[in-house]
């Protein structure tokens, strides 16, 4: 059975004035897959998160998910003299998205630094996600109009408390959670906007041993049950290579590798990115 792609970045260039952070990447994810995207600091990684989640426009290039144009540009305007990446003249088109829109169309994400109203609690966290899907209008709401879609969403932050094992925390306040528990609440509020794609910003940074390998089988299991697909940025190896189909390295802002974590652990060119080579 061959497999269904969902996510397809092409030539995407990221350039902020005379700095190309992002250069012509190319990357592929199927439909159920797990894939890993690393690489040193300053590396890219992170603006390349950034482009698929619409927070920049990318400088050059195309993102397709779901076997639709989400995002793509050119360089143009003051960029056009400017532009210092590859396949200047290959695109023509601009689909500026922003990340609400990206959202509603089925890809999430979390930081790497955890965002969560800190001052609310587990169920108020996680209900405030589920509005981004909502139908009522606010005429409807100032009314109370719309109490029975309202008890609706409330029931079904209740189940994905309990799903995520969250349930006996529903009324602790976010901040006084565990770290590990945080990120499962972060998790967990992505979740609640009912993604076809998750992305995860480093999501065992500051993890000890224990915690990562509870982490691991966390994120396994959530793309199980709920038919997933996960792309993640991550430092902790272990943690990439104990959980991903397929990796993707990025070195100053250039691919430079791509395989299975076989194929990656033993890449020359991976090796000198991360620990250097004698001059």
């Amino acid at each position: 059975m061959s497999k269904q792609n969902l996510l397809r970045v092409s030539d995407a260039t990221m350039q902020f004035g005379g700095v190309v952070a992002l250069n012509n990447l190319n990357l592929e994810l199927n439909k159920g897959e797990i894939i890993g995207l690393i690489g040193p600091n300053g590396a890219g990684k992170t603006t390349a998160f950034n482009v698929i989640t619409g927070v920049y426009s990318p400088t050059n290039g195309e993102i397709t998910f779901d076997g639709e144009v989400i995002a793509s540009n050119f360089p143009h305007g003051k960029m056009k003299a400017l532009y210092a990446g590859q396949n200047a003249g290959k695109y023509t088109k601009s689909v500026v998205p922003t990340p609400d829109k990206i959202t509603k169309k089925g890809i999430a994400r979390t930081f790497q630094n955890i965002r969560l109203f800190k001052d609310l609690t587990v169920f108020e966290n996680v209900l405030i996600a589920k509005h981004l899907n909502i139908k009522s209008n606010v005429f409807a709401a100032t009314f109370m109009l719309n109490r029975k879609e309202e008890q609706q969403m409330r029931e079904e932050t209740m189940e994905l408390l309990k799903i995520l094992d969250l349930e006996t925390h529903k009324d602790d306040i976010a901040s006084s959670l565990p770290y590990g528990k945080q990120r499962h609440l972060e998790i967990a509020r992505a979740l609640a906007t009912k993604p076809k794609l998750l992305l995860l910003d480093e999501p065992a940074a500051g993890m000890n041993p224990q915690e990562s390998d509870e982490l691991k089988n966390f994120v396994a299991r959530i793309r199980d049950d709920f038919n997933l697909s996960i792309l993640t940025i991550e430092h902790h190896m272990q943690f990439v290579m104990g959980i991903c189909d397929r990796i993707y390295v990025l070195d100053y802002g250039t691919l430079i590798a791509e395989g299975i974590p076989s194929e990656i652990q033993n890449n020359p060119k991976v090796i000198e990115a991360y620990l250097g080579v004698d001059e």
